[in-house]
């Protein structure tokens, strides 16, 4: 039986070993370990579903639905799938094209009164002001395509971001997990939670905040890596090992919400910086330690705490990637 290992399919699809490892942590896939060989490998048909999995989210196919599809062998349920988000597509397509009509219009006034102000134009057409008002807000840009390149180019063109925050994230104190070894995030999340509960630490400090990132990154096919989780505590809070107080310096970051799995959207984020005319990147991209100085925040993390009945698929995260101005 042909197997392949995880950074093996990693490097050959274009898929981040953090995002395989979250399809299979939610059951989408399974790997298994061949004897006398430590790290994970797929066979055959793992790599097929990856494929699939690969092509349902191109076409915009949130993971939720995926799991469904790939779940039931009924043609029937990917068909009403299909349709749902083919409907949604039409709603997001109609309104386009309604703000293309629009601007055709502004066009065709400021070309018959060039020195009449935009903000006349569109107060004195009830009509425009109308179409303008019923718009809602639309969040990618969508156009018909077919054939994989054609679909591939579509999903770069889609991919971009246009909802990049600028925030300041102050300096604190923090207690550290670091885990080395096969489910890094999965040893030092556990071991961070656990101390959060153990010391009410949600209660202590309700405004604690919760960053991520790999330490160090991947580096070979094995992709053998570790995990450091950091969650903020008062500055006279006692730490006990394995933990280690350290002080985070903070500064001026871009972030990037998305739900958890969707990691591939790093590459988009570091897209946007590297595009930005007001901004650059202030992190060391020879720091592969520490994965060059960006993080991962988990969005309300007190409700994590709080709930232990959350699942990992309603985690939301936010991408944060250091920057200063030009």
């Amino acid at each position: 039986m042909r197997t392949i290992t995880i950074s093996q399919v990693s490097k050959n699809m274009g898929i981040s070993t953090r995002m395989l490892r979250y399809y299979e942590q939610i059951g989408l896939i399974k790997s298994f370990r061949r004897e006398g060989y430590s790290y994970r490998v797929y066979d055959e048909e793992a790599i097929s579903r990856i494929e699939q999995i690969m092509l349902l989210r191109k076409l915009r196919i949130p993971v939720r639905q995926i799991q469904i599809i790939l779940e039931n062998k009924n043609a029937i349920t990917a068909i009403n799938i299909f349709r749902q988000n083919i409907n949604e597509l039409d709603e997001e397509i109609t309104a386009l094209s309604t703000i293309k009509d629009i601007l055709f219009c502004f066009i065709k006034e400021l070309i018959k009164v060039t020195e009449l102000p935009l903000k006349t134009i569109i107060s004195e057409n009830d009509t425009l002001l109308s179409a303008i008002e019923s718009l809602n807000i639309v969040s990618i840009n969508f156009k018909e395509e077919q054939g994989m390149n054609k679909l591939n180019k579509a999903d770069e063109r889609l991919s971009k971001l246009n909802d990049v925050r600028i925030v300041y994230l102050p300096p604190t104190t923090i207690a550290s997990a670091h885990y080395i070894g096969d489910d890094p995030e999965l040893h030092a999340n556990t071991m961070l939670d656990e101390f959060v509960r153990k010391n009410n630490l949600n209660k202590i400090k309700p405004d604690l905040r919760r960053y991520g990132f790999n330490h160090p990154n991947p580096i070979d096919e094995t992709g053998y890596h570790g995990y450091e989780a950091w969650v903020t505590i008062p500055d006279n809070m006692e730490i006990s090992a394995p933990l280690k107080r350290k002080q985070f310096a903070g500064g001026l970051y871009g972030a990037h919400m998305i739900a958890f799995g969707n990691f591939a959207e790093w590459d988009a984020l570091l897209e946007w910086v590297n595009n930005s005319e007001k901004y650059e990147f202030a992190g060391d991209l020879q720091d592969q330690e520490h994965m060059c100085g960006l993080l991962e925040e988990h969005l309300n993390y007190f409700s994590h705490i709080e709930n232990t009945d959350h699942e990992v698929k309603d985690i939301q995260l936010d991408l944060l990637i250091p920057i200063k101005e030009k």
